[in-house]
């Protein structure tokens, strides 16, 4: 991605890197021959990179919060770079650090970097305040605390292993923070927020990546004049599921992550002749065609896709162990290191290809007998609450994805079982869910058909 536009002094170069499989932003801002990092990904190879290309050094690191949906680099970078990690004193991080809140500032060249605490989206988020030699305010890096068009949800810290902050609480905060801290920016700012569209720690982000406050005042629904109990009301409504592995990571965060390569390379790799240890869950990541075509007994079909870390770990268990497969050793690499990124690399009971020999098969869908009597099936609707509000099929069994594995049981299996979800991705892991749950029932993939039959129920 080529830099952002720079308004002011040519000096100051922004440079975002985006994942899209995780919806997630961080950023470099270099100055001269010096570089702070923001809210780095797992793997710290891209910044160096650019300090790399630029001649500069890594300087700073800073975590706006320790985030839930990722593991950061934050750590990583520091050892390898000797570059100082900055984050809120409030977060009670395990690792060598300065602490950075209200009143705090970073000399970046002859730009300077200031703290603003916004708690809300967790009680220990910050925002980061770029201003020129002039002091004029050029960006705000919001973390989770501001998205465009969107800000962060305020119900990921309720657990007790996470603090037990409650939802209301922390909405709260976050009413203040916008209205008394972010929105009294100018309305020129730039907005450079950690999550973009797609993300599960906001519900409506927008498709842009960055923003102005201005922008922000007059689209976006959260910013709009309204009483804090409204506000939270709003806020509350709707919001999507927590994956089963956010407390997980938001707890790695305030240790500190090991290396990302390091991590990789202590995989095991098994032979795919090797026996496998009994009762350890199989994720087989190879597309849906192939999974039906053969597979191991009890495998759970994750295809590698756009969004494969965020439903490993929507589905599986951050204690839990499991093999992977694949069916090439590079497509077995990118999906070790998707794993990484949300720090299960250590799960991995063994990475392996898939062997030649697969005698399970799983049979293919009768669209036209759905179409005439859906009646003759058991239809479970797997997708998520807010998107089953607008059924596809009459009386459907709603058992959202990350839930399937604890409720299957609930199925009736009096008939055949049809699976489907909005556009054929999560059906294909959900079949094989039920499937491995309830071995003796007949259990199908609707697919990608599901679209057609979308298209009638709209109509």
């Amino acid at each position: 991605m080529p830099p952002l536009p720079s308004s002011t002094a040519s000096a100051v170069q922004i440079q975002q890197f985006y994942d899209k499989g995780l919806a997630h932003a961080s950023y470099a801002v270099r100055c001269g021959r010096q570089i702070a990092v923001i809210d780095p990904g797992r793997d710290p190879q891209p910044y160096y990179d650019f300090a790399d290309e630029h001649e500069a050094r890594i300087v700073a690191v800073i975590e706006t919060h320790p985030h839930a949906d990722f593991v950061s680099s934050h750590l990583e970078i520091a050892e390898e770079t000797e570059a100082t990690i900055y984050c809120s004193k409030l977060v009670g991080a395990k690792y060598p650090h300065k602490n950075f809140d209200d009143g705090d500032r970073i000399k970046l060249g002859n730009v300077e970097l200031h703290a603003i605490n916004t708690p809300g989206h967790s009680p220990d988020s910050i925002s980061i305040l770029l201003l020129d030699e002039l002091a004029q305010s050029r960006a705000v890096f919001t973390g989770d605390t501001l998205f465009v068009g969107d800000v962060g949800r305020p119900d990921l810290r309720e657990e007790e292993a996470v603090g037990g902050h409650q939802r209301e609480a922390l909405a709260a905060q976050l009413y203040q923070s916008t209205r008394n801290k972010l929105m009294t920016l100018p309305g020129s700012t730039k907005v450079y927020p950690a999550h973009g569209p797609g993300s599960l720690c906001g519900k409506t982000t927008s498709p842009d990546l960055d923003s102005t406050i201005a922008k922000e005042l007059k689209t976006n629904y959260a910013l709009q004049p309204m009483s804090e109990q409204d506000f939270i009301k709003v806020l509350l409504e709707d919001q999507p599921f927590v994956p089963k592995y956010f407390g997980h990571d938001v707890q790695l965060n305030k240790q500190g992550a090991p290396s990302f390569e390091d991590s990789i390379r202590a995989v095991p790799h098994p032979s795919s002749a090797d026996a496998l240890e009994p009762g350890v869950l199989l994720i087989d990541t190879r597309p849906a065609a192939k999974f039906r075509a053969g597979h191991l007994p009890g495998a759970i079909n994750l295809q590698d896709g756009g969004k494969f870390e965020t439903w490993l770990g929507s589905v599986v268990g951050p204690k839990e162990k499991f093999y992977l497969l694949a069916d090439t050793k590079i497509a077995l690499d990118t999906v070790v290191r998707k794993t990484a990124k949300i720090g299960y690399e250590g799960n991995i009971k063994g990475a392996l290809l898939a062997p030649a020999t697969l005698t399970e098969t799983a049979p293919a869908v009768e669209v036209v007998a759905v179409r005439q009597h859906p009646e003759q099936f058991t239809i479970v609707d797997i997708r998520n609450r807010t998107e089953a509000k607008t059924p596809v099929f009459d009386n459907a069994l709603v058992i959202p994805l990350p839930e399937l594995r604890e409720r299957a049981h609930e199925i009736p299996t009096d008939k055949p079982i049809l699976v489907h979800c909005a556009g054929g991705y999560r059906s294909a892991a959900g079949s094989s869910i039920v499937q491995a749950a309830l071995p003796g029932a007949q259990v199908l993939d609707l697919g990608e058909a599901v679209t057609d039959f979308q298209r009638q129920a709209v109509h």
